[in-house]
């Protein structure tokens, strides 16, 4: 294949390193140099959900690097500590996502408990009508 026909690949892994901001900023400098441009580019990353995802990682380097990770090395003792802790540090995450919840349940309820408490303390100041 000729560089032609790989540059946009080239382009798009280039993008894809530096982040959703790489992007944003070629589909702006796109808009100011030649709209039409911009406009085809910004369909783009609509169409391929690159706009919408937290990461603009393409999912198949993704896929990749997790197909690397579980590849058996030949060495046994080496693959059977590399699961163990691939699945230690799994453990690990979930666990601190469950405290994050946990936590982020605290403040919701520490947030409410104090508004009923500011609302029970403007009912007692204001004196009843009727």
């Amino acid at each position: 294949m000729s560089s032609v026909a790989t540059w946009p690949g080239r382009a798009e892994s280039w993008l894809d390193e530096r982040g959703k901001g790489a992007w944003i900023a070629a589909l702006v400098l796109a808009f100011i140099f030649f709209w039409p441009i911009g406009l085809a580019l910004l369909a783009y990353l609509i169409w391929s959900k690159r706009m919408f995802t937290g990461s603009c990682k393409s999912r198949h380097s993704r896929f990749r690097h997790a197909q690397h990770a579980f590849r058996s090395s030949g060495n046994s003792a080496f693959d059977a500590y590399k699961a163990e802790t691939l699945k230690r540090l799994e453990d690990e995450q979930h666990a601190f996502e469950e405290f994050l919840e946990r936590l982020r349940q605290a403040k919701d309820k520490a947030e409410f408990d104090q508004f009923m408490e500011d609302r029970a303390r403007r009912a007692r100041e204001t004196p009843a009508e009727a």
